[in-house]
This record gives C-alpha cells, sequence and structure tokens, in this order.
C-alpha cells in the first residue's frame, strides 16, 4: 500500500512538473498586427523563415534598451540562417508614435511590432520586456524562452556576458536538439502589465 501511495504521489509531482514546462512553453496564434513603420505582420509571412525570434521591446525599459545590442550581435551572427528577428511592444501606454520615437533615439533597426490587445503576449505569457522567444512558423512550436545572455541584471551590469542563452538554444535548434529550459534562468526586463479583456 505505501508503495502504491508513493507511486501516486511520483507521478502527481512529475505531472505536475511536466505541465509546468509545458506552460512555461506555449504556443504563438496566428496574429494580424502592424509594426512602427505601418507594415502589417502575420505568422504567415514568417512561415518563409525556419525560425523567428520575438524580443520583448518597451519603451523607456532601461534593461530592453541596453540589451539592444547583445541582440544585434545575435542577429548578425545568424545572419546566414534562416531565422527572423524582430521585436513587438504590448505594454498598454506604448502607442505607435512613441514606439517610433524609441526606434529613432536609438537606432533600433528591428521592426517593432505593436501588439495591439496584447494578443501575442497572453498567448506567449509575457511578464518582461528583453524576453525573447524562438517560434518554429510552421507548428507555431515555442522552442525557447529567455533571456540573451547574463550580461543584464536588476542594478547590475557586467562588462561581458558569460553566458550566451539566445546563441547557445538557437545551435541547439538549429542541430536538431532540444532547448533544456531547466538550464535557462527568468529574463530580468520591464514589467509588462497584461490585461484581461
Amino acid at each position: 500500500m505505501k508503495l502504491l501511495v508513493n507511486l501516486l504521489l511520483s507521478s502527481t509531482l512529475l505531472f505536475s512538473v511536466g505541465a509546468q514546462a509545458d506552460d512555461w512553453l506555449r504556443s504563438v496564434p496566428d496574429f494580424e498586427l502592424t509594426d512602427h513603420l505601418g507594415k502589417t505582420h502575420s505568422l504567415e509571412d514568417y512561415k518563409q523563415y525556419d525560425y523567428v525570434a520575438f524580443y520583448v521591446q518597451g519603451v523607456g525599459c532601461p534593461i530592453a534598451r541596453i540589451a539592444l545590442p547583445n541582440y544585434r550581435e545575435v542577429r548578425d551572427e545568424f545572419s546566414d540562417e534562416n531565422i527572423a528577428f524582430v521585436m513587438f511592444n504590448a505594454n498598454i501606454q506604448d502607442d505607435v508614435n512613441r514606439i517610433s520615437r524609441e526606434a529613432d533615439e536609438f537606432g533600433i533597426d528591428f521592426p517593432i511590432i505593436k501588439d495591439e490587445g496584447q494578443k501575442l503576449a497572453k498567448s506567449l505569457g509575457v511578464e518582461r520586456t528583453a524576453e525573447v522567444f524562438v517560434v518554429d512558423p510552421k507548428t507555431r512550436e515555442v522552442l525557447f524562452r529567455g533571456p540573451i545572455n547574463d550580461q543584464l541584471g536588476y542594478e547590475t551590469q557586467r562588462n561581458e556576458a558569460d553566458e550566451w542563452y539566445l546563441k547557445d538554444a538557437l545551435n541547439t535548434i538549429l542541430a536538431g536538439g532540444q532547448v533544456d529550459m531547466d538550464d535557462i534562468p527568468d529574463s530580468k526586463g520591464c514589467l509588462v502589465a497584461i490585461f484581461d479583456t
């Protein structure tokens, strides 16, 4: 009897941990949203790519601003791969004009999709800016979520990153492997307030 109880408890715990892991990596719904330059984006548009990296941007967020060169570095390093690099902004207070001014001021050369109604953010479980989601646009599956690297934290900044989570994840995915999300820390960024509608 004791063995049966232990087996039931173990299976319940494993199911719970598995459910949390599944909840952490969700899937992307189809969407049709406009970026700060007026171009419309949909998931269908990205099916020509093997993968899409979505970076959560927020106007005025210092961590999202400081991490921008790191995101560029990853894009440049993987320029020979069939990967799209974009940003999206789900902040209610950030309209397209504010996003455009931020892009101009900080030389942001990525499309910044305005996530009207927070459709992307809600489906992905976004909590903070400066987090990246790597998506297979054909299956809509999220293969990675996390920070670009370990250079930035709350009130901390290293001169050099020791760990490049996004680069390592992309290399793993491109090699046909699966990212171990237990090895990926939470992103450090500004809070994105998600509103129920």
